[in-house]
């Protein structure tokens, strides 16, 4: 596995079919695991994608209906059963709280496992494990909140830069991690040989209409994963319960300017792809976007190179 990819374990919405799981979305970014939405199947999805609980160190949660959050009973038994020795830290709207702690308790067995339950608000912070997890409100018929989740900003050496400053071998890596060190007589900052470069950010927008949040939570993100529960034929009833269509998903990506969009949480009323691919590179035809199928992979992109001298990207 790549230690930066998206896998998406499930890519349905209120129903399973045949060929689709219900949703569930892993993300790793530099040996941090990140579980999304896991829906009923999920453990049975990890498996099949090679992917052990152990892996997972955050569990993030938008809203308490089924499809997004029934497969949780299983992925923590799971990780008692393996004994799994980290901290799991399950994210979730403060409304869910007591669905989330039924779930953790929805059978009897032995809970080993360091499960921490992170109620958040729109707009609440967390950082940990090198990561940090940000979150806004959604436009859904119960409440829901997005994750925004980025590494940590860091600098690109320029090497001939780093040869003309004296600063060789061990010493390059010292000064990217200290920010400044002596050579002889000088002190060499880290801002002389490098370039500042903006951490990785991954969007995770399910079960929403069109909001400010969305777009908050999209802005120039590397990878958005967006749900496009229906197509355009469908558009009056994905306002009325609250959801996006394929066209408007690629609508979002365009205009948050996100790199790279991943569309999933489809209605079992299509049986393929095509209509959603098809409809959202007509909404946005110079997106990289993708229509998601079961256990599909998709590498996360690294942020522009920032030029030496230029500030760095905004987050």
């Amino acid at each position: 596995m790549s230690g930066r990819e998206l896998i998406t374990l499930g890519t349905a919405s209120q129903v399973p079919t045949r060929s689709r799981a219900h949703h569930a979305t892993f993300l790793t970014l530099d040996g941090v695991g990140v579980l999304f939405d896991p829906g009923e199947g999920t453990q049975r999805q990890l498996t099949l994608a090679g992917i052990a609980v152990s892996r997972i160190h955050h569990v993030c949660i938008t809203h308490a209906h089924g499809d997004h959050c029934l497969g949780l009973p299983g992925v923590l038994q799971r990780a008692a059963l393996d004994e799994v020795s980290h901290p799991i830290a399950v994210h979730h709207p403060h409304a869910a709280a007591p669905t989330v702690e039924r779930l953790r308790q929805a059978s009897v067995y032995d809970d080993r496992a360091d499960v921490r339950l992170h109620p958040m608000a729109a707009g609440d912070v967390v950082a940990g494990d090198h990561l940090t997890i940000t979150t806004a409100a959604l436009a859904h018929s119960i409440p829901a909140i997005g994750y925004r989740v980025a590494t940590p900003d860091t600098w690109r050496l320029d090497p001939q830069e780093a040869e003309e400053q004296g600063v060789h071998g061990p010493d390059r890596a010292r000064l990217l991690r200290e920010g400044s060190i002596r050579i002889g007589e000088r002190t060499v900052t880290v801002e002389q040989v490098a370039s500042p470069q903006r951490g990785t950010v991954v969007a995770f927008v399910m079960d929403t209409g069109w909001c400010a949040g969305a777009l908050e939570l999209a802005a120039g993100a590397d990878l958005l994963v967006v749900e496009a529960t229906f197509l355009a034929s469908e558009a009056a009833l994905a306002a009325e319960v609250g959801h996006l269509t394929a066209g408007d998903a690629a609508r979002l990506g365009q205009q948050a300017g996100a790199r790279r969009v991943v569309l999933t949480h489809l209605s079992q009323r299509y049986p393929t792809i095509e209509g959603h691919l098809a409809e959202a590179r007509a909404a946005a035809p110079d997106l990289d976007v993708h229509v998601a199928r079961d256990l599909d992979r998709f590498e996360v992109p690294r942020p522009p190179v920032t030029p030496p001298g230029a500030p760095a990207a905004p987050r």
